[in-house]
């Protein structure tokens, strides 16, 4: 008993572990597991995973996309996104999109996790946190994927990022932009700056 009191002393409320990580606090991983189990204190969501779930006024909540990606992944480095961010930046896109974006550096393709829908997209650099500069761009990047009018999304676009912070948007369309918006930002700045002198 004294072991299974350890083992739920290294419990976070709202985290998933690994069979594996939870073995480092046991040394009867797979007995006390069930015991966890049975008393609610750990949920299985796969073969060797197991979420310890936080409880609120309205029962236990369940895992974060966060967390379920992290756990997916093996690794904290990554951005979430939806391309219903892009509804926030009032450049006209109004579409409601079932899918949760990963960017990462490990893996590519399309997961069902939890019924939840979450694209994988594997790429060299992506911010830590989301800002309306890179969503910008990111917009850009991912036109011709979305169910908008593009030509009228592009004008909307130019014209909202004459608003933003010039040298922040700059930084954001050098670190993260496709040669396709690398090239249309680099337009739409010169044309900003002929009509400036």
């Amino acid at each position: 008993m004294k072991c299974l009191t350890q083992l739920k002393q290294h419990l976070c409320p709202g985290t998933a572990y690994r069979r594996a990580e939870l073995a480092q606090w046991s040394k009867r991983v797979d007995q006390h597991i069930k015991v966890l189990i049975e008393e609610g204190v750990l949920t299985q969501l796969e073969s060797d995973l197991y979420y310890c779930p936080k409880k609120s006024l309205f029962g236990m909540v369940p895992i974060s996309a966060t967390e379920r990606v992290k756990q997916f992944l093996k690794d904290g480095d990554f951005l979430l996104t939806s391309p219903n961010a892009y509804n926030q930046l009032g450049v006209g896109t109004t579409q409601l999109y079932n899918i949760t974006v990963v960017y990462n550096h490990k893996y590519q393709g399309t997961v069902d996790l939890d019924g939840r829908h979450f694209e994988f997209r594997r790429k060299n650099k992506f911010p830590k946190k989301l800002s309306n500069e890179f969503l910008l761009v990111d917009l850009m990047n991912n036109l011709k994927t979305l169910a908008e009018d593009h030509e009228a999304i592009r004008e909307k676009v130019g014209e909202k990022a004459l608003q933003f912070d010039q040298r922040k948007l700059k930084q954001a369309v050098k670190q993260y932009g496709s040669v396709t918006s690398q090239e249309y930002f680099g337009e739409l700045f010169a044309n900003a700056n002929r009509r400036a002198d």
